[in-house]
């Protein structure tokens, strides 16, 4: 292994990780990755003072360019658009999975869709992975001062929502095992009452299976929707808790075929948002990276 591709290899998680954060897809954050990779062997190394520099501000550059397209398509999209969920490493240590959970949960993705691509790719080299602003102005191309007011200005946009999803872990997994429990079984009552008088569901369907084209308001309406689920399909739902970005989330399956990922977003006591991944192309990976794990309930 050459010095290049082994400084390429051991940066590449971090490549990865800028990539998703500002596009919400691991299929897009795996091609800007691949492009910089294509790149990075056109480059000769002596003429890098600072391969990580280079490989970061290029990343974000790809990003920013996938980014604004991707808004573009997006406009079109059949339905709601929500992230790409991803199946947090069952080995990984609770200090990396209260990081994730801070700042990959599809709820901060979603919050992070109301930046534009600069103040996105600003706010997370600052905020999530540590950057300078000089470093930051040279990746964007903007004054270091204009990458304050970026940042600042995406700190205020985003500060109330960030605290209101940050909840004690313990809490959160307790009233999601406790709402499996409650959807898996239609005990409409118990399901009711761990859902907000406002809350909102939003499912992403992709135009490929059936979702809702606007949110679900209102916790009745959910959980008549939860309980019309079992009155159809009876024993054949089962509901598995994992994490999903970092953050305990729950798999509905129909008949033993995987039918969404949800996501939550709770005070600890009730359900204030659900994120319901139903596209068959964003549930695949999950389907491959739960291949010869325990069975469902375990």
């Amino acid at each position: 292994m050459t010095e290049a591709t082994a400084t390429f290899s051991a940066l590449r998680p971090r490549l990865h990780g800028i990539a998703y954060r500002m596009l919400g897809s691991v299929a897009e954050a795996e091609d800007v990755v691949q492009d910089i990779w294509l790149s990075w062997n056109g480059v000769c190394p002596d003429s890098v003072d600072n391969p990580e520099a280079w490989l970061v501000a290029a990343t974000t550059r790809r990003s920013i360019d996938r980014l604004r397209a991707a808004k573009a398509r997006r406009e079109e999209y059949v339905g709601i658009w929500l992230p790409e969920p991803i199946l947090t490493d069952e080995g990984a240590s609770p200090e990396d999975i209260r990081e994730l959970a801070d700042d990959v949960s599809v709820a901060f993705l979603l919050l992070l869709e109301r930046l534009s691509p600069e103040a996105r790719a600003a706010f997370l080299l600052r905020e999530v992975f540590d950057v300078d602003y000089p470093e930051i102005a040279t990746t964007i191309g903007k004054s270091e001062a204009a990458c304050r007011q970026l940042v600042h200005r995406a700190k205020d946009q985003l500060r109330n929502e960030r605290a209101r999803q940050r909840v004690p872990t313990e809490q959160h997994l307790s009233l999601m095992r406790r709402f499996a429990e409650a959807m898996a079984s239609g005990d409409f009552p118990a399901i009711r009452s761990m859902l907000a008088a406002d809350a909102e569901l939003s499912g992403d369907g992709g135009g490929k299976v059936t979702s809702f084209p606007k949110p679900l308001l209102g916790g009745q309406r959910i959980a008549q929707l939860f309980y019309a689920a079992h009155l159809r399909f009876g024993a054949g739902v089962q509901v598995r808790v994992v994490r999903i970005n970092g953050e305990w989330s729950l798999l509905r399956y129909i008949d033993g075929v995987l039918e969404s990922a949800q996501t939550y977003v709770t005070d600890g006591e009730t359900i204030h948002n659900i994120h319901v991944q139903r596209n068959p192309d964003k549930l695949e990976r999950i389907v491959l990276g739960l291949q010869g794990f325990a069975p469902l309930g375990d």
